[in-house]
C-alpha cells in the first residue's frame, strides 16, 4: 500500500520541481500590491453612513445591506475566476482582478445616484477578487512551507489594510468626501497592476498529474487520525493533513466567529464604557489585527508542522475572547479580551494558511483558492446577517455570544478525532468469545 501511494504521488512531485518559484522580493511585491489595492475596499465601507446621504438615502438605511454587497458577489464570482485562472493563466487573471477593482472604484466615485453606486459595488464584488487571485498566483509558483509563509504574509497585508485604511480615509475626509475618495483610490489598484505586470507567469500544472494527485489526496484525506498524524511530518510527497471539506468548514467557521463581532463592537464598547472616545474605540477594534501583524511569522514557525493543534487552540482563544466581551465593563477588561481574541485570530489565520498550502499540493491553485474565498466570504455574509438579527433582538452583546457558541462547537469538532485516536484500544480475550 505504501509503495502504491508513493508511486501515485510521484507525478505531482515531479511537476512541482519544474516550478521556477518566486524570490522573496517578488512574494513581497504580490503582498504589497494586494495591500494598496485593498485600501478602498476595506477603508471606505465604514463610511457608508456618510456616503449614502449624498446619494439620496438621507438616513443611510441601506448601509448595512450595501456593506456586504461586494462580499456576496465576490463569493459568487471567486470559484469561476479561479478556474479561469487555471485555464488562461494566473498572472492574467490577477491583472484582471486589479483592473476590475479600479474600474469599479472609478464608477463608485463618480456615481451620482444610489442605483449607480449599488451597481459599482456589485461590479467590485464580481470583477475584484484580488485576494483569491493573488493566492492562486502564489500557489502556482510555490509549495509547502514557502507557500504557507507567503499566505501568512498575504493575511498580514489584509490585516494591515484593515487597520490603516480607515485611518487614512478619515484623515482625507476634511479635504475630500469618502464618496469621491473611491475615484481617488482607484489609482492604487492601477498602480498594483503596473507592478504585477513585471512579475513572471507561473507554469500551468499538467492536467493529468493534477487530477491524479488530487485523487490520491482525497483518498488519503479519509485515513485514520493516527495515519494523518504520522504523515504530517513527512517532508515531501505527503498527503494533506486536512481534507478539502474540512478546510472549507474551518474557513467558514473561523470567518463567521471572528467577523460577527465587528459590526456592533463600537456600540458594545459605548454601552459598557460610557464616554469612550472614537480614537479609543478604534484602537480596541484594531487590536486583534495588530496582534497578527506582530506575531504571525513567529506563530507560523511554531505551528507549521502541527496546524491542527494551532487551529484547536485558536478557536479556543476565540471562544474565550468573545465570551469575555459579554462580561467585561472596563477599558482594561476590553484590552485583555481583545488580546485573547487577537491570539485566536493569529493562530487561526496562520494555521489555516498552513492547511491551505498543504491541500494545494497537486491541485489547480486557482480553483482551490477561489473555492476557499467562496467559503470565507460566505462566512462573512452569514456573520453579518446573524449579527444584525442578534443585535435587533437581544442587543450588541448577542453577536459575540453567537460567535462564542460557533467557536466552541468548532473546538469540539476539531479535538474529537484527536481524543478518540488516543483512547486505548482493548481487545477481548479469546476466553470471552462465546
Amino acid at each position: 500500500m505504501r509503495t502504491t501511494t508513493s508511486r501515485q504521488v510521484e507525478p505531482a512531485a515531479v511537476e512541482t520541481k519544474d516550478r521556477p518559484g518566486l524570490t522573496r522580493r517578488q512574494v513581497h511585491a504580490v503582498a504589497g500590491c494586494y495591500f494598496v489595492a485593498s485600501f478602498a475596499a476595506l477603508g471606505l465601507p465604514p463610511y457608508l453612513t456618510e456616503i449614502l446621504p449624498e446619494l439620496g438615502d438621507g438616513a443611510a438605511r441601506w448601509a448595512g445591506l450595501l456593506y456586504i454587497v461586494p462580499t456576496i458577489f465576490g463569493a459568487l464570482g471567486a470559484p469561476l475566476w479561479g478556474r479561469l485562472a487555471d485555464r488562461f493563466g494566473r498572472k492574467r487573471l490577477l491583472l484582471r482582478a486589479q483592473l476590475g477593482l479600479a474600474a469599479a472604484f472609478l464608477l463608485a466615485g463618480w456615481a451620482d445616484s444610489l442605483g449607480t453606486f449599488v451597481a459599482a459595488l456589485v461590479l467590485q464584488g464580481i470583477l475584484g477578487g484580488t485576494f483569491a487571485a493573488s493566492n492562486g498566483y502564489l500557489g502556482a509558483a510555490l509549495e509547502g512551507n514557502a507557500l504557507s509563509r507567503a499566505l501568512t504574509l498575504m493575511q498580514g497585508s489584509a490585516r494591515a489594510a484593515l487597520v490603516f485604511a480607515p485611518i487614512v480615509v478619515g484623515s482625507l475626509t476634511p479635504w475630500l468626501s469618502p464618496h469621491r475618495q473611491y475615484a481617488l483610490l482607484a489609482v492604487l489598484p492601477l498602480t498594483a497592476a503596473v507592478m504585477l505586470a513585471a512579475l513572471p507567469e507561473p507554469p500551468r500544472a499538467p492536467a493529468a498529474a493534477a487530477k491524479q494527485a488530487e485523487a490520491v489526496a482525497e483518498t488519503d484525506a479519509v485515513q485514520s487520525p493516527e495515519t494523518a498524524a504520522g504523515t504530517a511530518a513527512e517532508p515531501a510527497g505527503r498527503a494533506p493533513v486536512a481534507s478539502l471539506r474540512a478546510l472549507y468548514a474551518l474557513e467558514f467557521a473561523f470567518v463567521f466567529s471572528t467577523v460577527i463581532s465587528f459590526p456592533y463592537l463600537i456600540s458594545l464598547i459605548k454601552e459598557r464604557i460610557p464616554g469612550t472616545g472614537p480614537m479609543v474605540s478604534g484602537v480596541l477594534f484594531a487590536l486583534p489585527h495588530m496582534c497578527y501583524l506582530v506575531a504571525a511569522m513567529a506563530v507560523h514557525a511554531v505551528f507549521r508542522t502541527r496546524p491542527r493543534l494551532g487551529i484547536g487552540i485558536g478557536f479556543g482563544c476565540i471562544a474565550l475572547g468573545l465570551a469575555g466581551h459579554g462580561l467585561v465593563d472596563s477599558l482594561t477588561g476590553f484590552i485583555a479580551v481583545r488580546l485573547v481574541l487577537g491570539a485566536g485570530l493569529t493562530l487561526g489565520l496562520v494555521c489555516l494558511s498552513v492547511l491551505a498550502a498543504d491541500c494545494a499540493k497537486g491541485r489547480a491553485p486557482g480553483g482551490l483558492f477561489g473555492s476557499i474565498e467562496f467559503f470565507s466570504k460566505a462566512g462573512a455574509v452569514a456573520a453579518g446577517v446573524a449579527a444584525a438579527v442578534g443585535n435587533d433582538w437581544f442587543g450588541p452583546a448577542a453577536p459575540v455570544l453567537t460567535g462564542t457558541a460557533i467557536a466552541l462547537v468548532t473546538v469540539l469538532a476539531t479535538a474529537a478525532p484527536v481524543l478518540l485516536s488516543r483512547l486505548p484500544r482493548t481487545r477481548r480475550s479469546p476466553r470471552c468469545l462465546r
